[in-house]
């Protein structure tokens, strides 16, 4: 092998690795620009309905300043289960362009059927997304109020997950939910 061609060799790899660290870099930054609240909230179906039912909530208002925001709670942080949960997103992309949800009234026709979608997911997960923030072991269940402090360890001992007894901590309850059909660890809800 001549120089010359060791060089172009050289040249094209050196080539191939600049582009790839650019494209690489590139898809990081639009992962990461796809996964703010300003951009989920950018389509007027989120920001007129689900938005607003998380501004009277506790992840929004509190008294420690604390903040949850859209991805937060529904794009897990690590690396291949965020790019997964991104290309499900590309059914709710469908959905914007078909209008499915584009009226409040649309809206909270679909809110339980997409509700227990949501709620599916999380039970799968181990409601992997809320021990973000949230560590079990790390609750001090001595500063709890009593009633807390009872169903934690209940849930504990019965490996209930974040979402078999939270459901509605961050956006308002769906009309059709029944609490009294809701049995923790077995719920109808996640069929």
């Amino acid at each position: 092998m001549t120089t010359n061609q060791k060089k172009g060799i050289f040249g094209i790899l050196l080539i191939g690795i600049v582009l790839g660290v650019i494209l690489w870099g590139g898809f990081n930054w639009a992962l990461a620009l796809t996964n703010t609240e300003q951009f989920c909230i950018s389509c007027h179906e989120m920001r007129d309905n689900p938005y607003p039912d998380l501004q009277d909530t506790i992840h929004f208002t509190n008294r420690t300043g604390v903040r949850a925001t859209c991805p937060d709670c529904h794009v897990p942080r690590p690396w291949i289960y965020k790019v997964i949960r991104k290309i499900q997103a590309s059914n709710e992309l469908y959905h914007h362009l078909k209008g499915t949800v584009d009226t409040p009234e649309k809206f909270e026709a679909k809110k339980f059927e997409l509700a227990k979608h949501v709620w599916k997911t999380m039970k799968r997960t181990d409601s992997r997304e809320c021990r973000n923030c949230h560590d079990y072991e790390s609750m001090d269940f001595e500063r709890q109020e009593p009633r807390a402090q009872e169903m934690h360890e209940e849930a504990g001992d019965k490996g209930y997950t974040c979402i078999d007894c939270h459901k509605g901590i961050a956006h308002q309850l769906p009309e059709e939910y029944d609490p009294d059909q809701d049995n923790p660890g077995e719920s109808i809800y996640y069929q």
